[in-house]
């Protein structure tokens, strides 16, 4: 499975459940997340590592396969964690704190699954444009807490993280080169603030990223709603694409602005990420 070929089954929602409460699993499928992780690395203690890869184990099932994110390369697990992610029952492998590109193949030879490395480090931007074009890469994340630790940044109480929108753009841009799909942006941390998530994502939406991490199933539906087309966004693409096409691909007027080949990708764009054709 490609996560990449296709604009409709792109993923725009990706919820963390902790791998060591396999309790929530099946919540977390039925949440309406478009993609699951099951977190082995950050919301697993050292001491519970090993028991929360067996319970994932147990769990995991072809019908409804999950993205695992494993501990980093170097860690005393992230050998035992490949292993697992051989089974059938994983869709896609998201690797933390991805600085290179062994670490990389490593998890494309062995798996054999799509990896969804995440840039989180001075040394992970550094190598991010050869991560991006490993064969079997198919999407990079924005790993927002972890990069601003690594480069001591503090970013300001507000939560707009300002200080971090030039590594994003590093990131959507290297995504496109790469020939990826749009990027995935970090974690909103504050669980409750809604208003505050709403105008993350929009950042991240308007920045050009395509999907967000979510640490919570009430962040879901407005992640979902930013990152999805609105009707009135389609009718205007649709309402370019048709006038474009009357005039026989030269440029035209609609409503009042002048429409040519650029703004008309645009709108095939908006169409294509509402799954309806141009």
């Amino acid at each position: 499975m490609n996560m990449a070929t296709s604009p409709r089954s792109l993923s725009r929602t990706y919820l963390f459940v902790p791998a060591d409460r396999p309790e929530r699993f099946v919540k977390a499928r039925a949440s309406g997340a478009d993609a699951v992780i099951v977190d082995l690395e950050d919301a697993v203690a050292p001491e519970a590592k090993a028991r929360a890869r067996d319970a994932l184990a147990l769990a995991l099932d072809e019908s409804g396969p999950l993205v695992v994110r494993i501990n980093a390369a170097g860690s005393p697990w992230f050998e035992d964690d490949l292993k697992l992610c051989r089974h059938p029952g994983v869709a896609a492998v998201m690797l933390p704190k991805a600085e290179g590109i062994d670490a990389v193949c490593t998890v494309v030879e062995t798996t054999f699954k799509d990896v969804l490395p995440i840039i989180e480090s001075a040394r992970g931007l550094h190598e991010m444009d050869n991560i991006a074009r490993v064969p079997g890469v198919v999407r990079l994340a924005f790993g927002s807490v972890d990069l601003a630790l690594d480069l001591g940044i503090d970013c300001a109480p507000d939560g707009a993280e300002t200080e971090l929108l030039a590594f994003r753009s590093q990131v959507v841009l290297a995504s496109r080169l790469a020939g990826l799909a749009a990027p995935v942006d970090g974690v909103s941390t504050a669980i409750d603030d809604l208003q505050r998530l709403q105008a993350d994502a929009e950042r991240a939406r308007r920045l050009g990223f395509g999907a967000k991490l979510c640490i919570h199933p009430k962040q879901l539906a407005i992640v979902q709603a930013v990152f999805t087309p609105t009707p009135e966004r389609i009718d205007w693409a649709r309402r370019i694409c048709k006038a474009f096409a009357s005039a026989g691909g030269a440029a035209v007027a609609v409503d009042g602005q002048m429409v040519d080949l650029p703004v008309v990708q645009r709108a095939r764009a908006v169409l294509r990420d509402a799954g309806l054709s141009a």
